[in-house]
């Protein structure tokens, strides 16, 4: 059964939130309190001794001069751990998918595999002695070959990361439907191509940090930055041997995530096991270098296409590789599957057969990051697009207006993905005119032939969103309860958490309308184990859709009961009971009306009392899961784990200095369609992080190794994030194409954005460099990287 977006009484565009953004003006003057800032008494403060290494075995740990150090109150080794302890618990464990896994301690047993991985932890009264404490631990390596190429991991020969698998290939996530190899020796054009994408991570201005205290009588509780509290309980539990029971995690305000603050990690325990030494409270904090360490998205794709001298596309054969960087129970590793499964976008390409493989290496692990292996696909299959229109001639819009799945198709089935609604040419034609794409190409025609290189870059993204894996923890359903007290104040507690985008804005509102009340009387709490259902946090788009799809239908069955109530108390039909406004009344005799608190009042004081009045409880939880997926193959063997697929039209103007190479993105131009909309303005300021990511991707981003395996970008003076003065004023445009399968429509709005940028502004600058014969296909397009490829092309003219 699809869920109609009727279903909700809401109107597609219809503007919900009206109010500002709960707290906004907290965070807006630095008054907003994060992990650091929690008044938490009597505190230790932990740091992590780390591999210089990228390879290397263990050979000896002495830790007695860092023990016997002034003010020092703990220390930990992996050999501490080992029996006493059980291993980490994978948030998505690669088994699941019949991949191959590993077990991983919170501290290094036996052997380091990346420079950076936590070899022993300290407990100090202070952060400073802490940290001189680390300098007293002498640690006995003995270096090992390593690798930090995925291509040159996959070789024979080549050092394994792990010594209990045959090789370092994590796994491969096959994609295909018809013959693709007839359909592009039947085509008329074939281009073969590669592009790469850079290492480049989600960079949140917040590091992760926990802050945890286990007590003398068996509690543990944690504060902790990060999108899954209910599931870092869980880890902890597994991990530590303790009851869930006795374990509380409590979310602190969040500066931003992105997928960085997944759950997992090695010092959501460290802390606690260092606390329970220590007799206090421990607090560990996340150095921006250690932040940095983290990686992700770094693909090497190669790919052929078939086509006709129309533009429409017959077949597409791509294979990537991912260099994963080392395994970890972060589940950064997992984006290899929406890389694979997105493709091919929102084209009716009947023939295709993708290979996404995950290999490790000698780098840190992969955490998650916004866009989650989608924005890799997008790239690809623009880049194609983009490549089929040089090579005939035909404008890029119209090559994509060939190929596009057409609005009378949905739903509509590819082998990995049941695509719910769409109106893709209503996106283009509209970032088209948004964008002024017609007197961009005029201008780019008219340019004087010794000027800057101009280029006009046309993308599109479709973002699979809300994913549902079972067997794991990455679940698309979530549960709220909702709660009505006697003077008619509403309460929320939902198990989907916010990384600071403000959607307890929206939930608040869902909420209230529902009642006919104000969201300044309902209160959303969110993040908090003892109190909140049991709820998967924050990921995939997911928390409005599923959170607040859930707290709805909690609010409808608190609703009946007082819809069941007042009509006794008016003395009318139940069906003619309206609420609006913070009042309850008939809507036949509108002179019958009476306060919403005091119908809430009544029902606590008069139920059982006064006849009629038998429901006394306010109180509801429900779960709400969307209804689009396939987890069990159909007779096609297609499968769909995402339930919703909003989508984005980008234009981006590019130019590139002759001289320097400096490309400066000078337009951009974004239509948007994530559905039913609850909050214009928390969906647009979704969407301007999500391009920015993706430009930076494009641009600047990159974390550089070493020929040593040791990572050089450590600050933001070394990993480039674009700055306001690097962006132009980004435009941007709403299509509504509500989602028959969600409750009300929506279809989340935390990723899309992010390929269309990367991209876009990738392609911008290749049409830029056309014009004189140069391509570069190596991500970020640096200026040393384009006039490289300009003066290649000079010397080849």
């Amino acid at each position: 059964m699809m869920n109609q977006p009727g279903a909700a009484d809401i109107e597609p565009r219809e503007a919900l939130v009206s109010e500002l953004r709960r707290d906004g003006y907290l965070i807006m003057t630095g008054a907003a309190g994060y992990l650091d800032d929690l008044p938490l008494g009597r505190l230790a403060h932990a740091a992590i001794l780390r591999s210089p290494y990228p390879h290397a075995r263990i050979v000896s740990i002495d830790v007695e001069k860092a023990k016997a150090a002034r003010n020092v109150l703990a220390v930990l080794t992996g050999d501490d751990l080992v029996g006493k302890v059980n291993p980490l618990p994978h948030f998505c464990d690669p088994k699941v998918f019949g991949l191959r896994t590993a077990d991983f301690y919170a501290l290094a047993t036996g052997k380091v595999r990346w420079v950076g991985e936590p070899v022993a932890a300290v407990a100090a009264e202070t952060l400073a002695a802490a940290e001189r404490a680390l300098e007293l631990i002498d640690v006995v390596y003995e270096e090992i070959p390593f690798v930090t190429d995925a291509v040159e991991a996959m070789a024979p020969g080549a050092p394994k990361v792990f010594d209990h698998w045959e090789d370092n290939v994590l796994g491969m996530f096959p994609f295909e439907e018809g013959d693709v190899d007839a359909a592009i020796a039947a085509s008329t054009h074939v281009v073969e191509d590669t592009i790469s994408i850079q290492r480049f991570q989600a960079a949140p201005l917040e590091g992760r940090g926990y802050v945890g205290n286990w007590t003398r009588a068996g509690k543990i509780t944690i504060h902790a930055s990060t999108q899954n509290p209910h599931l870092v309980r869980t880890n902890l539990a597994a991990t530590l041997g303790v009851t869930e029971a006795n374990i509380r995690v409590i979310q602190a305000r969040v500066g931003g995530a992105f997928g960085h603050k997944f759950n997992g990690y090695q010092e959501e325990s460290l802390v606690c096991l260092l606390s329970r030494l220590a007799g206090r409270p421990v607090k560990w904090l996340e150095t921006r270098a250690e932040t940095l360490l983290a990686g992700a998205r770094e693909y090497h794709h190669e790919f052929r296409v078939g086509f006709e001298h129309n533009g429409r596309i017959n077949g597409i054969h791509d294979r990537s590789v991912a260099n994963v960087g080392c395994l970890s129970t972060w589940a950064g590793w997992s984006m290899i599957y929406p890389n694979g499964m997105s493709f091919p976008g929102p084209y009716a390409v009947k023939n295709y057969k993708v290979e996404s493989y995950g290999v490790v290496t000698n780098k840190a692990p992969w955490s998650g990051a916004r866009g989650y292996g989608k924005e890799s696909a997008a790239l690809v299959m623009e880049t194609i697009v983009d490549l089929v229109a040089k090579k005939i001639g035909m404008d890029p819009i119209e090559v994509r207006r060939v190929n596009f799945i057409a609005s009378d198709q949905f739903p509509y089935w590819t082998q990995a993905k049941h695509l719910d609604s769409g109106n893709y040419q209503g996106a283009l034609d509209q970032v088209v005119e948004l964008s002024g794409y017609h007197e961009w190409r005029r201008v780019q025609r008219d340019r004087p032939a010794d000027g800057p290189l101009l280029g006009v870059g046309v993308a599109f993204d479709l973002t699979p969103e809300s994913g549902d894996f079972g067997g794991s923890l990455v679940r698309g359903h979530d549960t709220t309860t909702v709660r009505v007290s006697p003077c008619g104040s509403v309460s929320v507690l939902t198990g989907v958490t916010s990384p600071g985008n403000g959607n307890e804005t929206s939930i608040a509102a869902l909420v209230a309308r529902e009642f006919g009340v104000h969201p300044s009387t309902v209160s959303v709490s969110q993040g908090d184990t003892d109190i909140c259902p049991y709820g998967f946090g924050n990921y995939s788009g997911r928390s409005l859709v599923a959170g607040g799809g859930a707290g709805v239908l909690a609010a409808r069955e608190i609703k009946a009961k007082l819809r069941t109530a007042a009509a006794v108390l008016l003395d009318v039909e139940p069906d003619d009971v309206v609420f609006a406004d913070g009042q309850v009344r008939s809507a036949s005799n509108p002179s019958k009306t009476m306060d919403f608190a005091l119908l809430c009042d009544q029902i606590y004081r008069t139920s059982y009392v006064n006849p009629g009045l038998v429901e006394p409880q306010l109180e509801a939880t429900c779960t709400d899961r969307p209804d689009n997926f396939t987890h069990v193959p159909d007779e096609h063997g297609r499968m769909s784990a995402y339930p919703a697929f909003p989508f984005s039209a980008h234009v981006a103007v590019v130019e590139i200095d002759r001289e320097t190479g400096y490309p400066r993105l000078i337009d951009y131009s974004c239509v948007h369609d994530c559905g039913t909309v609850i909050s214009p303005k928390l969906v647009d300021g979704q969407l301007n992080g999500a391009i920015v990511m993706g430009i930076g991707g494009a641009l600047y981003e990159s974390q550089p190794f070493d020929d040593q395996g040791r990572p050089t970008a450590l600050t933001f003076k070394q990993y480039l994030l674009p700055r306001a003065t690097d962006l132009p004023t980004i435009r941007l445009g709403t299509q509504v194409t509500p989602s028959p399968y969600t409750l009300f429509g929506a279809k989340g709005a935390g990723e899309s954005g992010v390929g269309g940028a990367l991209a876009s502004v990738t392609i911008a600058v290749n049409d830029a460099l056309a014009s004189v014969g140069a391509k570069v296909h190596q991500l970020p397009l640096t200026p040393s990287r384009i006039l490289d490829a300009l003066l290649d092309a000079e010397v080849a003219r």
